[in-house]
């Protein structure tokens, strides 16, 4: 994961150490030397101001070392660097700790929930036999049922047919009463 923000800034501060030059010697009247030094060099060196010679060759002037700036304290800069990285490894792999302790927990919870219903799954299982085994053992009196119901069918036929001719009977003899 990339770093953002104030965190990029910071490790770039960190791993932008000022470069060291090496000190070069420059000659206080030569201007071909320094024509042929490199750009970055230059920019970074200040030539001294030339001091009067006391030497006693007369005229000959002398060359002096170039001043370069004091470089920070390299440990202490690595040492803020690993810190700092180390301080956003810890914040990266809690992240991920984090996650992983959210993950487990849900896995958990799925893991609860799955149990209470395999216990409902159980439940209906034995309610769904217990009710098949009452129906198995109420069939016969369903069997009962069927047949007294078509007997009783074939009854009320019977009576029907009785009532018919009963009328017919009751009609021929109101007509034999009539004569």
């Amino acid at each position: 994961m990339a770093a953002t923000g104030d965190e990029a800034a910071a490790m770039d501060s960190i791993s932008k150490a000022p470069s060291a030059h090496p000190a070069a010697l420059i000659p206080a009247g030569s201007s071909s030397s320094q024509a042929e030094a490199p750009e970055d060099a230059m920019e970074s060196l200040v030539p001294p101001p030339k001091k009067p010679s006391t030497n006693s060759d007369g005229g000959v002037e002398t060359a002096e070392e170039a001043v370069e700036p004091a470089e920070p304290d390299i440990d202490e800069l690595c040492t803020d660097m690993f810190e700092k990285m180390a301080l956003f490894l810890q914040g990266e792999l809690t992240g991920t700790c984090e996650d992983y302790r959210l993950l487990e927990n849900m896995n958990k919870l799925t893991s609860l929930k799955y149990m209470e219903m395999k216990d409902i799954s159980i439940n209906i299982s034995r309610n769904l036999q217990d009710l098949n085994n009452k129906y198995a053992s109420l069939q016969p009196y369903l069997d009962q049922i069927n047949q007294i119901e078509e007997q009783v069918s074939t009854l009320e036929q019977a009576a029907y047919k009785l009532d018919a001719y009963s009328k017919k009977l009751e009609a021929r003899f109101k007509k034999l009463e009539k004569r």
